[in-house]
């Protein structure tokens, strides 16, 4: 399924349009996929587009900084945006069409209605940011209904936005293929994020500490210490030496039901969210070798 790489995509502001375009779309017998983002791409966007392209007819990018997603005194306002960057790097990798709705037509006055997500959004990044996944998993039903998918692909570095996506799909049957994509990381193991664009050259030095912890998880875990709180000890030690680093969390959890472990086994994932600085950053990663893919 082809595309012609670098058209300009057309960009799509209205609500109402977006869903009739893509509800024609899907009568003609089109296959959609969708690439939800807010925005400020980079390779790792770029990559999901580019697997979307290779699985639809068309290829949908939506571009909103959602604000139900966002806490107080959390980034919403200092968030980075810029559509025309954004759409010309979407055209690299073949987007059709680009769906950049404003806040106030997905959220018009009297808007009273939210999409909870029990049990997986209680933990981790749901602790430490309440009311962040109930946004998340409002948006994203949203714009399932409004792009009507075929397949939706999201970013494996959200370990936990991923699997509440996935569980939010299941159980309300909504048809959209979920699928997983591998972490795109820079050349020195750093996670690919938007917000590594507020870290300082100091800071961006000392946040290749949340790689090497996943470096170091990995390499005792293969010489056969399995015992969680071990791993978990020398990691904090490990990320505690950075001046400017501090642990929102730091746990080794099931693969699927995110509940902490005691002793690491094939679905062991390390899940970690660190501030460095006043930049929260997280990354995550499987123990061994022979944990199975999330794709």
């Amino acid at each position: 399924m082809t595309s012609a790489v670098n058209k300009t995509p057309e960009i799509v502001r209205s609500v109402d349009q977006m869903q009739q375009r893509c509800l024609a779309l899907r009568e003609a017998g089109k296959r959609i996929a969708f690439v939800p983002t807010m925005g400020w791409l980079h390779e790792g966007h770029l990559s999901l587009l580019r697997e979307g392209r290779r699985r639809g007819d068309v290829l949908v990018l939506s571009i909103f900084v959602n604000p139900t997603q966002f806490g107080a005194g959390e980034d919403f306002d200092n968030y980075p945006r810029d559509l025309d960057r954004d759409a010309a790097l979407a055209a690299t990798a073949g987007a059709d069409l680009i769906f950049a709705p404003v806040a106030s037509d997905m959220y018009p006055r009297g808007y009273a209605t939210y999409v909870d997500v029990e049990g997986l959004t209680e933990v981790l990044c749901g602790a430490s940011r309440p009311g962040h996944f109930r946004g998340v998993t409002t948006v994203v039903t949203k714009l399932f209904t409004i792009v009507q998918p075929h397949v939706a692909l999201f970013g494996q570095k959200d370990f936990q936005q991923l699997a509440v996506i996935r569980r939010m799909t299941v159980d309300l049957n909504l048809p959209v293929e979920v699928v997983g994509m591998p972490i795109v990381r820079e050349a020195d193991g750093l996670a690919m994020s938007s917000r590594n664009v507020y870290l300082s050259a100091e800071q961006r030095r000392q946040a290749l500490v949340l790689s090497r912890a996943l470096v170091m998880a990995r390499e005792m875990a293969a010489q056969g210490q399995i015992a969680a709180d071990a791993v978990i000890a020398e990691l904090t030690q490990l990320i505690a030496a950075m001046p400017d680093a501090r642990i929102d969390y730091l746990q080794i959890c099931h693969q699927r039901t995110l509940q902490q472990q005691a002793t690491v086994d094939p679905d062991s994932v390390l899940l970690l969210a660190v501030f460095i600085g006043q930049t929260r950053l997280i990354d995550n990663g499987f123990l061994l070798d022979s944990a199975p893919s999330q794709g």
